[in-house]
């Protein structure tokens, strides 16, 4: 029997194993595929918007608590949020992440500005509240990044420091072999190799001017992302830093890649391919997980349970056609819920949907809640997107609330295992 059983492999999940592993428990995280990190930029998002631009999230995250008290964070705690970040930093050694002065203003592939409390440090010379002057490079068969595009939007940056921002695009020809479509992932794997750093190196070079910040896709590496970044900064003699593109997100495949690799040379075991189906009980304890691998299904027996497994993006949480809402793997209550005769969701796309505040609600030890507001079970913790009560993509709060609500729960089951 394992101490330990998280259910996911996105950023909670693997924050809450490494935690308890560290600490010496024994863990096992089964997931059916590799979570979110994927998709998602390699930013830790903490608090942006409340509802107007966030400039310090740690700062504002007692109000904001105080004003939203079903919302995960005050759950979880501001001070919590703030170990958790300080955690977070020292598991990264050579390629690191930056922050903790505030939202960092990062300009996305559109050029819209977006706050980020921590950040790549390949990442980090994009912050757009000093301003500048910035070029984009654009990869001609890269067809997911449009250098103009992203120029121009940038450009038109309104910033509350009134710190004015120009930039422009430049496109470039890589080698690639003849191929005419390259992905992200494809150009990052290509970047590893220096030849093709040093082809790039010479065509950007020849067009660079004086006091630009040169920003790329974030295709910089794969497997050497902090080697590749310096030795373009090395080259250009300006400041280099990635945009993030569409999935697949290399740089939350590298996040995936640090975590996931100190968590098995700790000792823990992770299998992918394998669902979670279902629980068995004794009572108020969960004593086994069901797990559906390799054409059969096997109970995962453990001490303790972590629910990492996401929310409707993920089908975890799921609803059928009849409007009714459950949670798939230990019928945990889902709250937030509107009534039947309630309005469910907007008329328009962008619109804050009824429905979309609909989650598990715990307590303060992130233990899952009924209906009458009392414990499901005593010995499973719910973290990450399964979470209700917050509007993680309005707040822009999503990666904080994984980060903090897995270090939260790793914390209880350390503890409790003392």
């Amino acid at each position: 029997m394992r101490d330990v059983l998280v259910v996911g492999t996105g950023l909670s999940g693997l924050v809450a194993g490494l935690r308890c592993q560290e600490a010496g428990l024994s863990v096992t995280v089964v997931a059916k595929g590799v979570g979110s990190t994927h998709l998602a930029p390699g930013t830790i998002d903490v608090l942006g918007y409340d509802p107007e631009l966030v400039e310090d999230p740690i700062e504002a995250l007692p109000a904001f608590i105080q004003r939203n008290p079903q919302h995960p964070y005050a759950a979880i705690g501001a001070t919590t949020v703030r170990d958790a970040l300080a955690w977070f930093m020292q598991r990264f050694v050579g390629y690191r992440y930056a922050g903790g002065d505030g939202n960092l203003m990062l300009p996305t592939a559109i050029g819209a500005a977006k706050p980020s409390a921590l950040v790549p440090e390949t990442m980090a010379a994009g912050d757009l509240r000093n301003g500048g002057r910035i070029v984009f490079v654009g990869l001609r068969q890269l067809k997911d990044f449009w250098p103009a595009f992203a120029a121009q939007n940038t450009s038109a940056v309104k910033l509350p420091s009134e710190a004015g921002v120009t930039a422009r695009a430049i496109q470039i020809e890589a080698q690639t072999g003849g191929e005419a479509d390259v992905n992200g992932l494809a150009f990052a794997r290509l970047f590893d190799d220096a030849r093709f750093r040093r082809a790039v190196i010479t065509q950007v070079s020849a067009q660079l001017e004086d006091d630009e910040v040169v920003a790329f896709p974030a295709v910089l590496g794969v497997q050497r992302p902090h080697e590749v970044w310096s030795e373009l900064q090395d080259a250009f003699e300006h400041p280099v830093f990635e945009v993030p593109s569409l999935p697949p997100s290399v740089p939350g495949m590298r996040l995936y890649d640090v975590l996931r690799t100190q968590f098995e040379r700790a000792g823990g075991r992770t299998i992918l391919g394998a669902e979670a189906v279902g629980a068995e009980t004794d009572g108020s304890r969960v004593t086994a997980v069901q797990v559906s691998s390799a054409a059969r299904v096997k109970p995962h027996p453990a001490k303790q349970f972590i629910l990492a497994s996401g929310g409707f993006g993920s089908g975890a949480v799921t609803m059928d056609s009849s409007w009714q809402v459950k949670e798939e793997i230990f019928g945990l209550h889902v709250a937030g819920v509107p009534a039947e005769a309630e309005e469910r969701f907007g008329p328009h796309y962008f619109d804050e949907h009824p429905m979309g505040r609909a989650g598990i609600r715990v307590d303060e030890s992130l233990r899952p809640l009924d209906a009458e507001g009392n414990r499901s079970y005593a010995n499973v913790a719910v973290v990450g997107a399964s979470l209700g009560g917050a509007a993680a993509w309005k707040e822009k709060s999503g990666d904080g609330i994984s980060l903090s609500s897995g270090y939260r729960a790793a914390g209880v089951v350390i503890e409790e295992s003392k």
